[in-house]
């Protein structure tokens, strides 16, 4: 069993990759294998709707977007961290999510997703709310712990000190590998669930 945690923080040790942390440390604690990818500084390009990704089974431009959707297939979820940049997730972020959800060739779904945010202040919920989203389109099982995933601190150490927070990363850890546990054994007592697709609603039809 495995976990990709995605730290979309330019900073690669700073509050996201602390809060990562702390969900890693009780992961590999349940059995569950971790590895933290960090995206946050690169140069990460927005998808440009050209539909190669449908022929390739790829991203066409072949950057850590299509390294990450190979672990990706290999994993049996993903943590997404991102600081909050004027109320929402840092841009590099988006423009790797919306690439990478896109251009996967294999199913998501019931793979577990989960979020995390960090702030100085204010702005975590709607980052939160931005970044669940890929997943709910995904089939894939959101995480939930006993608040929302968000720490506050404007350095790496500062996470350790909101006491709710670390709290709350670590539940939702908790929660991430039971989650993880019981679909792969759902899967063997029951199968996985059917899918239904193909039927698409035009609005303007």
């Amino acid at each position: 069993m495995k976990v990709l945690l995605i730290n979309g923080s330019p900073d690669a040790k700073g509050c996201i990759h602390t809060a990562l942390t702390l969900a890693a440390e009780v992961l590999q604690a349940e059995g569950i294998e971790t590895e933290e990818i960090h995206i946050g500084n690169k140069d990460i390009r927005g998808c440009v709707n050209c539909h190669r990704c449908a022929q390739l089974g790829k991203c066409v431009f072949d950057d850590q977007v299509n390294e990450t959707a190979a672990k990706l297939e290999a994993a049996d979820g993903m943590i997404v961290g991102s600081p909050v940049y004027y109320g929402n997730p840092n841009g590099t972020v988006l423009s790797f999510l919306q690439r990478l959800f896109y251009s996967c060739s294999f199913d998501l779904h019931m793979r577990v997703g989960a979020s995390l945010v960090s702030c100085r202040r204010g702005g975590n919920s709607a980052t939160y709310e931005a970044l669940n989203q890929f997943f709910g389109i995904s089939g894939m099982p959101t995480v939930p712990s006993t608040y929302w995933n968000d720490v506050h601190g404007f350095q790496g150490e500062d996470v350790l000190a909101d006491a709710e927070g670390v709290q709350t990363i670590r539940n939702m850890a908790s929660n991430m590998a039971f989650m993880i546990k019981s679909i792969r054994k759902g899967k063997e007592i029951y199968g996985a669930p059917k899918v239904l697709r193909g039927d698409w609603t035009h609005f303007i039809r």
